[in-house]
């Protein structure tokens, strides 16, 4: 019988405790695989390299509070500045309020707005469409496939603040990132509600490259900057970032929950791997008399630990990578739709549950291995 063979018959020989073992361990893996991925999608992927070269301009106090139109003719001035699109939420239900039939709309000027989202895959004759047709709205693919949108369909939305609206379907939006949402002609509102009309809730911008990006930046806030609507422009990712931040310091959360996770299973396998050595110390003085050494007995406890550790972080993180695609498909999916659990995050992931297994069983099996070979023929244990 070869080392691997004999670590992996004793790793299972109390299945109904090992069973237990791995799906604690599945589960804290399944939690940390998710926060880690969390993390990755919120602050280290940068997005589709279009993306880097577009900012937000909001009003500096609230989402809330809106902003003059004319802002949009004086950014558009801001050397450097490629497009400016007004952008406002219509926040519309559409069918119902459950979750399914929920997706965010904005009503926009489509010749613009294409400028800024330059990554938006549309034919030619369903972009032309949507420009000629006031009632016309553009969805993206996602949405379409969720809800069954075609092109031609007819789509009631009841407002919230806003009048209902009666659109119809022109083009369907495909592209690297093109998220859960409507967007809809301004002119359609702006006929119906005269309040609003002068006014907008941002302004997307594409600027001509990532350098020109501080620059920009800073020119539109400090021209608004003594205006009676200040501003405050960031990047697309910033911008994303800023509803996160509503809910509380994210990273601290995170970072919590990472630490907890880590320290539970090592108590649950830590535990485990104690009561299973100790039942075992006369097994112990068996193979010390039969010829195997105190490394080669610590080998095989270990090599257990780390080898029940491990199932149980496989199945984690084949189950939070289920998860996490299902949850980009999700209505809610937000800023998870390009999220995965990718080679790095499922390698930390396999280190730190090999890391528990190794740590866990380390100490109870060093003892085991150091006794002789009378006291462990004498333990009752």
């Amino acid at each position: 019988m070869t080392l691997t063979q004999f670590v992996t018959k004793n790793a299972f020989r109390n299945k109904r405790r090992t069973i237990l073992t791995v799906i604690s361990i599945m589960f804290s893996l399944l939690l940390l695989t998710l926060m880690m991925t969390v993390w990755r999608a919120f602050y280290i992927d940068k997005g589709a390299p279009e993306s880097a070269l577009r900012l937000v301009t909001r009003h500096k106090v609230s989402l809330t509070n809106m902003m003059p139109l004319a802002y949009e003719n004086k950014i558009r001035s801001v050397p450097g500045v490629v497009a400016v699109a007004s952008m406002n939420w219509y926040g519309g239900k559409y069918k119902d309020d459950k979750p399914e039939n929920f997706f965010a709309q904005f009503y926009v000027e489509p010749e613009n707005i294409v400028q800024v989202y330059t990554d938006w895959e549309i034919p030619e004759d369903q972009k032309q469409a949507w420009f000629k047709d006031r009632a016309g709205c553009a969805v993206g693919k996602q949405l379409a496939d969720r809800l069954h949108f075609k092109v031609g369909d007819k789509v009631h939305l009841q407002g919230s603040f806003l009048p209902d609206v009666d659109l119809t379907v022109r083009a369907i939006i495909s592209g690297p990132e093109v998220n859960d949402a409507m967007w809809f002609n301004r002119k359609y509102v702006d006929e119906s509600t005269q309040w609003v009309s002068s006014q907008s809730g941002m302004y997307a911008i594409r600027v001509a490259s990532e350098s020109d990006v501080p620059t920009v930046t800073r020119t539109i806030d400090d021209m608004f900057h003594n205006a009676p609507e200040p501003t405050k422009t960031e990047t697309e990712k910033a911008f994303q970032l800023g509803f996160i931040a509503m809910m509380g310091n994210v990273k601290a959360f995170i970072l919590g929950i990472a630490g907890a996770v880590v320290f539970a299973i090592l108590l649950v396998s830590g535990n485990t791997m104690a009561m299973s050595i100790r039942e075992r110390i006369r097994e112990v003085a068996v193979l010390k008399t039969v010829g195997f050494t105190r490394n080669r007995v610590l080998a095989l406890f270990v090599g257990e630990a780390v080898a029940v550790s491990l199932v149980g972080g496989v199945i984690g993180v084949l189950l939070a990578s289920g998860f996490i695609r299902g949850l980009a498909q999700s209505p809610m999916g937000g800023m998870f739709r390009t999220a995965t659990v990718n080679a790095p995050t499922a390698l930390v992931a396999l280190g730190v549950a090999a890391l528990v297994g190794f740590l866990s069983a380390f100490l109870p099996s060093y003892r085991a291995a150091k006794l002789n070979i009378a006291e462990g023929l004498r333990h009752l244990g």
